[in-house]
């Protein structure tokens, strides 16, 4: 089968939630991906920020061939090896106290919410509680994360949206304080938003929210699902804030392309769920968990974050010579590598270009041009990456 063949099947028989780029991939190495036409890719999208460890860490796929001759799947009903020890890696990387696995990132949004909403009802007994979130985020597509999201657009066929959510302009500390009320019972946040526009929250954003949360007794909720797992040169976002949130939410790059999430609980709220108020079949299964594991290990192992850190000052001083050279290019934004840059000209006409020579960079909003390539990048690729995009700017 060709290309058109792929996509012509795939349209006829998956459901049509994406307009999906016109290319078909076959396989990956190191840092490049290779559709069915053999052509080559320099990837700086990582599978939106998943595939951080790019594509040939062979101890990470021996991993997982071994786990799956093991097991593969056991449910919740038992203990299985590697979630007990991925819970401990987990805890200890964020600060916290206690995890739970899920197998994407809207589902670690959702056992957050809950998990704040039966805090307050512990605390409180019943009620409508609410929960702040901020304009412009972005949550996930489950009804409950769909409430969170800040954006119009992605909630008006699917109304209505669940009750009590609030939303707060972004770096804005005034609009969350007037939202607050003796119902509040959380306030979420990315430490970085994605979607949104790779916009950084300010120190005084951070630190003030952490202090209302501390005077009312709310949960402060930190959604690391693009940001986290060594993205901006810390393994979480918000540590850059010396800022300790009570509810984490992961995805993503956690298991590095086995879909796995979390989200991780401090002491005040970490056994506020008890049996019977949350679950899930697939969540924290061998697999997923061995992932996480090695994850973890190769992360420490490699310094990855570290790495982060160095190529990511090269990696700014040449989006900033991108910024200066191109009157398209007004801005640049974000952390680590986690980048965006702020076009004048329709951004679809870029990415277009930029992949037609080779180069996978996708959008967050309606203006930006979103990087996030393999936490594994060096110099040279930020050359290549730079070299293409000036041909597509």
């Amino acid at each position: 089968m060709n290309a058109k063949e792929y996509m012509d099947l795939g349209e006829q028989n998956v459901i049509h939630t994406y307009n999906r780029f016109p290319i078909v991939i076959e396989k990956a190495e190191d840092v490049y991906i290779y559709d069915v036409e053999g052509k080559k890719y320099l990837d700086f999208a990582s599978g939106i920020a998943v595939s951080a460890l790019g594509y040939s860490n062979e101890e990470y796929k021996n991993t997982l061939k071994e786990q799956i001759d093991k097991i593969m799947h056991t449910s919740n009903l038992y203990y299985n090896v590697p979630s007990v020890f991925a819970a401990e890696k987990v805890v200890k990387a964020t600060g916290l106290k206690k995890c739970f696995f899920t197998n994407s990132g809207a589902e670690a949004i959702e056992g957050a919410l809950k998990t704040a909403k039966r805090y307050a009802y512990d605390k409180n007994g019943a009620d409508e509680y609410e929960v702040i979130a901020m304009q412009h985020s972005f949550h996930g597509r489950t009804m409950g994360a769909l409430a969170l999201t800040g954006n119009a657009h992605y909630q008006e066929p699917f109304g209505p949206m669940i009750p009590g959510i609030k939303y707060a302009e972004y770096n804005n500390l005034d609009s969350v304080k007037a939202l607050v009320t003796d119902k509040t019972c959380a306030i979420i946040l990315e430490a970085v938003q994605g979607e949104g526009g790779i916009y950084p929250a300010t120190q005084e954003f951070m630190e003030g929210i952490r202090q209302i949360c501390d005077e009312k007794d709310i949960l402060m909720i930190c959604d690391e699902i693009q940001c986290g797992m060594g993205r901006t040169g810390k393994m979480f976002a918000y540590q850059h804030y010396n800022v300790l949130p009570d509810l984490v939410t992961c995805a993503k790059a956690l298991g590095c392309g086995v879909p796995v999430g979390a989200f991780v609980a401090g002491e005040k709220c970490c056994d506020s769920l008890v049996p019977g108020d949350h679950g899930t079949t697939y969540g924290g299964n061998p697999l997923a968990t061995a992932a996480v594991n090695k994850v973890f290990e190769i992360f420490e192992k490699e310094q990855i974050v570290d790495h982060v850190k160095e190529v990511s000052e090269y990696f700014e001083q040449k989006l900033d010579e991108l910024v200066e050279e191109f009157d398209n290019v007004t801005a640049r934004r974000g952390k680590g590598l986690m980048q965006g840059l702020v076009l004048t000209t329709p951004l679809a006409d870029t990415i277009g270009k930029a992949r037609e020579e080779g180069l996978l960079v996708i959008s967050a909003g309606s203006d930006v041009l979103r990087m996030v390539p393999p936490l594994v990048i060096t110099k040279e690729h930020v050359d290549e990456m730079i070299s293409i995009l000036k041909k597509s700017l």
